[in-house]
């Protein structure tokens, strides 16, 4: 794990090393940079995947806001702060949207996006209500895993063990919530805002982006490509293999 400063906040990102191009993976909700090691794995070598840690996610400082413009300019700092750019900008889910407005406030740092299972209309809030129940710290992992119940499986290994001995979630519930609301709305203008080559993709058994939005986001934006994956919303743990085939051949 790396780590730099933005405004006072740190922000970790891991790098997966290697020779190739760098890529800029961003994941979504309760997630962390980490959790991009299958596809860094899959795209070596062509691509050297650098993955950040959104704010209040892994070990990414909490911040007062989390608007997608938020999460937009954390990724600029980093590519800022890596020296990179263009690059092609790889997001899932909350990440996805934060790579869209990457595209179209600071184009100059993006050459291809990938967008993974994020509508450009958003409005359907509470589908992440179910961590207001989860607590955010534990006396220690053991009591944190129970604690979290049936959500443990999901979260349960990314749980950050504190040198006091206590435990604490990847992510704050509050925070998760203010994120969630905070990405509600129309984003069609700033979908349409950059002008890289685009990939859609969604999960066709489930997922968040029906055959028709995606399709609508085709027609609206030139240069983008559709593709679905036999999965629901969580692309990357329900078809990997096809993520990553549909990453490398639309950035080959």
């Amino acid at each position: 794990m790396n780590t730099f400063t933005v405004d006072g906040r740190r922000i970790a990102y891991t790098d997966f090393g290697g020779p190739g191009r760098p890529l800029l993976a961003i994941h979504g909700h309760l997630g962390e940079g980490a959790m991009w090691a299958p596809l860094a794995e899959a795209l070596a070598p062509e691509w050297r995947v650098i993955a950040v840690d959104q704010r209040g996610h892994g070990d990414s400082d909490r911040a007062e806001s989390y608007r997608p413009v938020d999460y937009a300019a954390d990724a600029a700092a980093l590519l800022e702060h890596l020296g990179m750019g263009p690059l092609p900008v790889v997001g899932h889910s909350g990440g996805a949207l934060t790579a869209i407005h990457l595209a179209a406030l600071h184009p100059g740092r993006v050459s291809a996006l990938v967008v993974g299972e994020i509508p450009v209309v958003l409005d359907k809030p509470g589908a992440l209500d179910f961590v207001r129940a989860m607590p955010y710290t534990a006396e220690n992992r053991e009591a944190l895993l129970a604690a979290l119940g049936p959500a443990a499986p999901y979260v349960g290994t990314r749980i950050r063990s504190l040198p006091d001995g206590t435990a604490r979630l990847p992510f704050h519930p509050d925070d998760t919530i203010a994120s969630e609301l905070a990405g509600i709305g129309d984003h069609w203008d700033t979908w349409t805002a950059s002008a890289c080559p685009a990939l859609v993709l969604r999960g066709d058994e489930g997922g968040l982006v029906g055959e028709d939005m995606a399709t609508e986001m085709a027609a609206r934006r030139p240069g983008t490509r559709l593709v679905a994956l036999k999965a629901d919303h969580f692309l990357l743990e329900k078809d990997p293999e096809g993520f990553a085939s549909a990453v490398r051949d639309f950035l080959r």
